[in-house]
């Protein structure tokens, strides 16, 4: 071997073979020293923007308008639903203490009150289990609910019979299922009502992002199309190139609709969501807390100071109405607050004023019973045919003015919700096509200027 280095060819010896990636190189390199071959190349590069802007619009407003789709129709829905089970599950616990206190007397209206309640959340319970989705949180809840709701039902069953036989037994079992329920079963439903808002919260953040990168793939199309006919210009002098221009708009619509339709889905989805389901979320709590407020003034009759608060000398009963009555007051303000027309205003201002009356007609029961006088109590807590301005019919007349509330904001919601999908509505499809228009007029364009050369 010769010193510096390997032996040489032999003179007449074929070349060493070289790679398809560097004959491919090679030839791109000799095409781009000449017109046609540059042309080509810039055809191809622009159709590759168009395409690529093309794929990343379908893949992000594919993303946002699934997301807005799942809002309007699983995940707002799944919310609602557990909203309605922990009312449900409140209710009957209501129903089931107004039921002991009137005994035989309104027995069958109060029960049947009872029994949709407990049918209504064995529903929502089925549909969730189906309908949650890979949701770990909120399996574990709708299991615990199954498992402690029968038990429940049992221990109202119980008191019911102890009740019919005058035994005092039947207040001791319908204040432990008063504990099943504030303690396993509402809790329960509380943060199964709290998994599926998150989820829909995850649902409204991800509808409402801005497509930031389709958008910048489709500035630097445009871009690239703006330099192309610039080029074009300075070298042939024409002004414009029919299908460069056209591969322009097509790319400008999809630009602006991107930014537009998504700027009012934003805007309809901020709406739903401030206008809405804010509403809707205070106004489930404002309503819970009346429920609650009313099975514990039924349970303070009930116990007759057999359950002591944390202090040892307050009924257990009335301290929980009282600051349940507070929460209500609390939520009921902030409704009003939140409450952007007057047929949303109208019931929150009527439940206001029944809490009003309710609390004037509480005070007045609660000193008749301290008195002694546990029958005028009575009669003023769940009325008769005599009394009928009882704080019962109060209760009554709060929860009707919230459950109207309710279903106004539940239709606010919708509407505005609808039309943030709406807003996406045809621009998957517009999208597609256009993008494909495009990418195909910037190929007739340069292969327009190609065809000169031949």
């Amino acid at each position: 071997m010769p010193p510096g280095g390997p032996p040489a060819a032999p003179p007449g010896a074929p070349p060493g073979r070289r790679t398809a990636w560097a004959e491919g190189v090679e030839q791109l390199r000799r095409a781009a020293t000449t017109e046609p071959g540059r042309l080509r190349i810039i055809g191809a590069v622009l159709a590759a923007l168009l395409v690529l802007f093309g794929a990343v619009g379908l893949w992000e407003v594919s993303g946002r308008s699934t997301a807005a789709g799942d809002v309007v129709g699983r995940s707002q829905p799944l919310s609602a639903d557990a909203a309605s089970l922990y009312r449900s599950l409140a209710d009957a616990d209501t129903a089931s203490s107004s039921g002991f206190l009137l005994g035989a007397a309104q027995e069958r209206e109060v029960r049947l009150r009872y029994e949709k309640d407990i049918a209504n959340a064995s529903r929502l319970l089925v549909s969730a289990a189906a309908n949650t989705g890979g949701s770990q949180d909120s399996r574990e809840q709708i299991t615990l609910l199954s498992e402690q709701l029968p038990r429940y039902t049992g221990l109202i069953e119980q008191a019911r019979a102890a009740n019919r036989q005058g035994l005092p037994l039947g207040g001791a079992y319908l204040r432990y299922a008063n504990e099943q329920m504030t303690t396993q079963l509402l809790p329960a439903a509380q943060r199964l009502y709290e998994a599926e808002t998150g989820r829909l919260y995850t649902d409204y953040d991800d509808s409402r992002s801005w497509p930031l990168a389709s958008l910048a793939a489709g500035l630097v199309s445009l871009a690239a199309l703006v330099w192309a006919q610039r080029r074009d210009y300075r070298r042939t002098n024409r002004v414009f190139n029919h299908g460069l221009l056209a591969a322009t708009a097509a790319s400008v619509v999809v630009l602006l609709w991107l930014a537009v339709g998504h700027t009012v889905a934003r805007a309809s989805l901020n709406e739903a969501r401030a206008q809405g389901q804010e509403s809707l979320k205070v106004l489930n709590d404002a309503r819970i807390a009346s429920l609650q407020a009313r099975a514990g003034e039924n349970l303070t009759l009930i116990a007759r100071g057999a359950v002591l608060a944390a202090d040892t000398k307050s009924d257990k009963y009335d301290v929980d109405f009282t600051t349940n009555m507070k929460e209500l007051d609390a939520g009921l303000a902030v409704a009003l607050r939140l409450a952007d027309d007057e047929a949303g205003r109208a019931p929150v201002t009527r439940a206001a004023d029944g809490v009003k009356l309710w609390k004037q007609r509480h005070t007045a029961a609660r000193e008749a019973d301290l008195k002694g006088d546990y029958e005028s109590a009575l009669v003023q807590v769940v009325g008769d045919k005599d009394h009928k301005d009882s704080s019962g019919a109060a209760f009554d007349t709060v929860d009707a003015s919230l459950e109207q509330a309710v279903a106004h904001e539940q239709r606010e919601f919708t509407r505005a919700a609808r039309g943030g999908l709406g807003a996406l509505d045809g621009l998957l499809t517009g999208t597609a096509v256009l993008a494909v228009v495009g990418a195909a007029a910037a190929l007739l364009g340069i292969g327009r200027r190609l065809s000169e050369y031949r």
